[in-house]
């Protein structure tokens, strides 16, 4: 590098820098021989020559020394001053992001408990509406009974039951059409491939009621239909299993073919459906008298015990009712 070339920024902060370190390090020397002179001193004076007032003068000489005495101020061009102005703002920044983070949790969790709060009056609100538009009906109906005579009341109550068991009525014809569709186009072929040997009710849902005739092998497959099959032979088997009851002739005229085995599975389970809420209504509520007895532990009878539609007696396997879903609402 050439003479006279004025040094780097750098280099200038670095010099700055030395000395300040020494300007400390004598200040800190100095300090510290102050302190071995007072200890010198105090080492050979005896504690015991020395009264409460001579030790509150020697603290009061000593305050007025330092106080008398020109403070320790860097040199100029130091860089004492910017280190602690830096160190200063470092801490204050610290302080600041450690304040802010801890600030943005209690945020978020005072954010969190207005809303649930919201949540809570809106609930209420919305509560104390209801209540009040339920007590304004009851209100109106009540000023409405004390208007009509008690014929009136009982010709409007008859009415409404009426109308209830009208809209009952049609919901029911509604299930029982939806309960036979299901029985004849899916669960009529599912029963009898269990009847047969094959697998349960659900494990096997795309089954040919055609492909029925074949019946299963005895690991519970499907075997392969022959090509001319003994029809008389495969009616025996079907009355030996659901027995030689035909289908009603409607239904016949409905499914137009001769009975196979889906839709000798699809009867007995209709007439099983039919049986237990006839014995269900009969009974009166008496859940004791609500059993069917079975001829037989069919798959129609297994299905509606796996789906927890029906329960067999705890002592007779042959005796099969209903569950009765709304008597557990009641007590």
């Amino acid at each position: 590098m050439m003479e006279g070339v004025t040094s780097l920024p750098g280099d200038v902060y670095k010099a700055d820098l030395d000395f300040t370190l020494r300007e400390l390090t004598s200040a800190i020397a100095e300090a510290e021989e102050a302190v071995k002179r007072v200890r010198a001193t105090a080492s050979r004076v005896p504690d015991a020559d020395l009264s409460a007032v001579d030790s509150l003068e020697i603290m009061i000489k000593a305050y007025n020394e330092v106080a008398a005495s020109e403070p320790f101020l860097p040199s100029r061009g130091s860089v004492l001053p910017a280190l602690l102005a830096l160190q200063k703002a470092h801490q204050t920044t610290e302080e600041t992001n450690a304040y802010v983070a801890s600030s943005a949790v209690t945020l978020d969790q005072t954010k969190k408990r207005v809303e649930a709060e919201q949540l809570g009056v809106k609930e209420q609100r919305d509560l104390q509406a209801a209540l009040q538009k339920r007590i304004a009906s009851l209100r109106e109906e009540l000023e409405t009974k004390e208007e009509k005579t008690p014929e009136q009341l009982a010709k409007e109550k008859a009415a409404e039951l009426k109308q209830q068991k009208k809209h009952y009525d049609q919901q029911t014809a509604s299930l029982m059409k939806s309960l036979d569709w299901f029985i004849e186009n899916h669960l009529a072929s599912m029963l009898a491939a269990e009847e047969l040997g094959g697998p349960v009710v659900g494990d096997l849902t795309e089954i040919d009621p055609d492909e029925l005739s074949a019946g299963f092998s005895a690991h519970g497959k499907l075997k392969k239909a022959k090509e001319n099959p003994d029809d008389d032979k495969r009616q025996r088997r079907i009355d030996e299993i659901w027995g030689g009851a035909s289908e009603p002739q409607e239904a016949k005229g409905k499914r137009k073919r001769d009975r196979d085995e889906a839709s000798a599975a699809g009867s007995e389970m209709r007439d099983l459906i039919e049986q237990l809420l006839n014995q269900t209504m009969e009974s009166g509520g008496d859940s004791s008298a609500a059993y069917v007895r079975v001829d037989r532990e069919s798959a129609a009878a297994r299905f509606l015990v796996r789906s927890k539609v029906a329960e067999f007696h705890p002592k007779d396997a042959m005796r099969l009712r209903l569950i009765d879903f709304g008597r557990e609402l009641d007590d």
